[in-house]
């Protein structure tokens, strides 16, 4: 099969033949029909991620159908559209028994702790607990974009963050996940801030449903403006981006018991981030973190993109092919794009 590979962090990223996946006994493999471009990628090739061993092939939000199929699989067959979040769980441990598929103690991640989706075929294991069965009515694309950045932020803005009709909620990066998070807030009746650098971006998260919008460039006054276009604060703040300025910011300009909710992957440096506990002790402040979202939780979301409450779609800005991927992919830390870019071309 035709993959994206790379045989040293930060170095060369090539297309080749390798060979093709097999299925574990409770496994599948997909052939995917189409794959989003994702930071986390981006940090994998970086060296930021300790399960990747070398040579590696990326990838991890996609859709496609069922090629294979593992001797005890039950619930799925060869010919079946399909979808996955981008923690697997392996379904016996005591998260996954407790329904917290999200954070199972044996967790495996396609393009992480396992070759991924910037491939003709991705192998998937524990299908029954990891696989979501797509309606006809959404495409290919559309459940591309749902793996990693949209049930990350939909959980984040749902589940966690608890976001309700009325309340402000400020987001601090508009990439996918942020961007992602605003469409669903606004589809709940929230008033979003959007916080970007890129002018082009923040009109984006405006016609997605922010209410208002603060570019970070060369404002210095971030907590102060948000707020004042919140009379007081965000009730909810998400920290899509991942970084020390943008976490303390988040945490810093909430109004008295609001939430925050980590949802940006903080590596390097930002690790250990400083964090205003003096405001999170006063105010009592809550600080929350999110990491994707169960499988069993998509029907949900299925339905409300099905009922036309949400437009993932409209975040994609480019489709692109496998082979453009090995040149976009060393790029995602430049920020020169708006929306997601997706491989729709094998």
């Amino acid at each position: 099969m035709k993959a994206v590979i790379y045989e040293s962090f930060q170095g060369p990223i090539t297309l080749k033949n390798v060979s093709e996946r097999t299925p574990k006994e409770y496994g599948v493999v997909i052939s995917v029909k189409a794959t989003g471009l994702c930071r986390s990628d981006w940090h994998g090739w970086m060296g930021h991620d300790q399960d990747i061993k070398l040579p590696h092939v990326p990838g991890h939000e996609f859709s496609g159908i069922v090629e294979s199929v593992g001797k005890n699989v039950r619930n799925f067959r060869i010919g079946d559209r399909v979808t996955v979040p981008f923690v697997c769980g392996c379904g016996s441990c005591g998260q996954c028994l407790s329904g917290n598929h999200q954070v199972c103690d044996n967790q495996s991640q396609p393009g992480f702790t396992h070759w991924g989706s910037f491939a003709e075929y991705v192998a998937v294991d524990y299908a029954d607990t990891n696989l979501v069965k797509l309606p006809e009515e959404i495409s290919f694309k559309t459940a591309a974009l749902l793996g990693c950045r949209f049930i990350t932020s939909y959980r984040a803005i749902v589940a966690q963050g608890k976001v309700l009709g009325g309340e402000f909620v400020a987001i601090h990066g508009c990439g996918g996940v942020g961007l992602s998070a605003i469409m669903i807030a606004h589809a709940l009746g929230a008033q979003v801030i959007a916080i970007d650098i890129n002018d082009e971006t923040l009109n984006l998260a405006t016609k997605l449903g922010a209410t208002a919008t603060i570019n970070a460039f060369n404002n210095p006054h971030i907590v102060e403006q948000v707020k004042s276009l919140t009379k007081g604060g965000a009730h909810v703040s998400v920290d899509a981006l991942g970084s020390a300025t943008t976490c303390f910011n988040s945490i810093a300009n909430l109004r008295k018991r609001g939430r925050h909710i980590q949802v940006g992957l903080m590596t390097g440096d930002h690790c250990h981030a400083k964090v205003p506990m003096d405001k999170v002790l006063a105010n009592e402040l809550e600080i929350i973190g999110s990491h994707g979202m169960q499988a069993y939780k998509y029907p949900e979301l299925l339905e409300m993109i099905k009922k036309g409450k949400l437009h993932p779609e409209k975040l994609i800005e480019k489709n692109i092919s496998l082979e453009e991927c090995t040149q976009a992919l060393p790029n995602m830390n430049k920020f020169d794009h708006k929306g997601v870019w997706l491989v729709d071309s094998f």
